[in-house]
C-alpha cells in the first residue's frame, strides 16, 4: 500500500505459481520508487529456456529493472526511455548469458510505470500481457508478439479461435532471441481513482476474457483479486498448466 497525493492511495499485489510445470520460470515484482512518493514500477517476465535458463533470464529482466528504476528521477527523466532501457539491457545481458551456458535462455517482458502526476507508461515484448481497466471496463491491453496475434491481425482467424490455437505459444519475438526484441510502449495521460493496471504472463490470462478479469479486479481489493485469479486459472487448466504469474495496482479512493 503506498500513499500518493491527498485524495487516493495505490494498492498493489503480487501473485504466482508454478502451475503444472517441474520448475518455477516466471518472475514478478513491484517495486516503489525510493525518493519519489506515488512513483511505482509493475514487472514480469516469463522465461524461457529449460531448467535453469529460463528463470535466469526472468531473474535478469528484474534485476535489471530494479537497478534502473532506482537510478530513474521522475521529475526530469523519459520514463519511456527508461522502460525502453530495461528492455534493450535485458535482452544484452540474455544474450550474454547465452554465450557462457549450454541454455538458449529467453523471456518475455511486460511492465508499467505510475508516475506520481498519475501518468502512466506501458512497454511489452512478446504474450505477457497489461490491462487498463476503469471500474470493471478494460481501457486497453497490449496485444502480443505471436504468430496467432499476426493471424488475427491478418483477419485469418478470430480471437476466440487465437486463444486455442494449436501454435498459440509460438512468439514473433522476445528478449535474448538473434534479433532485437520487438517493443511496443503505450501511454495513459492520467489515472483515474477506481483504475485497475494488471500485468500477467500468457499462464494466467489464457484461462480468462477481458470481461472476467474487469469483474474480478474491480469487485475485490488486490490481494484477494490476485488470489482468486491464480485459483480460477488453476481449475480451468485441470491439470495442464503453465507458470503463472501476475502483478495487480488499483488506484483507490482514502477513506
Amino acid at each position: 500500500m503506498t500513499p500518493d497525493s491527498p485524495g487516493y492511495r495505490l494498492l498493489a499485489a503480487t501473485g504466482i505459481d508454478r502451475g503444472d510445470r517441474l520448475y518455477q520460470q516466471d518472475q514478478v515484482e513491484v517495486f516503489t520508487h525510493p525518493r519519489a512518493e506515488g512513483c511505482l514500477l509493475a514487472i514480469l517476465a516469463d522465461g524461457m529456456g529449460g531448467k535453469s535458463g529460463g528463470r535466469k533470464a526472468a531473474d535478469q529482466v528484474l534485476l535489471i529493472a530494479r537497478q534502473l528504476f532506482e537510478r530513474f528521477a521522475p521529475a526530469k527523466d523519459s520514463a519511456s526511455e527508461l522502460l525502453r532501457k530495461i528492455v534493450l539491457e535485458s535482452h544484452l545481458m540474455i544474450k550474454l548469458t547465452a554465450i557462457t551456458s549450454e541454455q538458449e535462455p529467453h523471456s518475455t517482458l511486460a511492465a508499467f510505470l505510475v508516475l506520481p502526476n498519475r501518468e502512466c507508461h506501458i512497454i511489452h515484448a512478446g504474450d505477457s500481457r497489461v490491462y487498463v481497466f476503469r471500474g470493471s471496463n478494460m481501457l486497453t491491453r497490449t496485444f502480443d508478439h505471436s504468430l496467432v496475434q499476426r493471424m488475427v491481425e491478418d483477419g485469418e482467424i478470430n480471437e476466440e479461435e487465437a486463444n486455442d490455437h494449436p501454435h498459440a505459444h509460438l512468439l514473433t519475438g522476445c528478449l535474448g532471441a538473434d534479433e532485437d526484441p520487438p517493443i511496443t510502449v503505450a501511454r495513459m495521460d492520467r489515472l483515474e481513482t477506481g483504475d485497475s493496471l494488471l500485468v500477467c504472463s500468457d499462464g494466467l490470462w489464457h484461462y480468462f476474457t477481458s470481461r472476467e478479469l474487469g469483474t474480478i479486479v474491480n469487485a475485490l481489493k488486490p490481494r484477494d483479486a490476485s488470489k482468486m485469479l491464480i485459483s480460477k486459472a488453476r481449475q480451468r487448466a485441470r491439470g495442464g498448466g503453465d507458470n503463472l504469474s501476475l502483478a495487480l495496482v488499483r488506484l483507490d479512493t482514502l477513506g
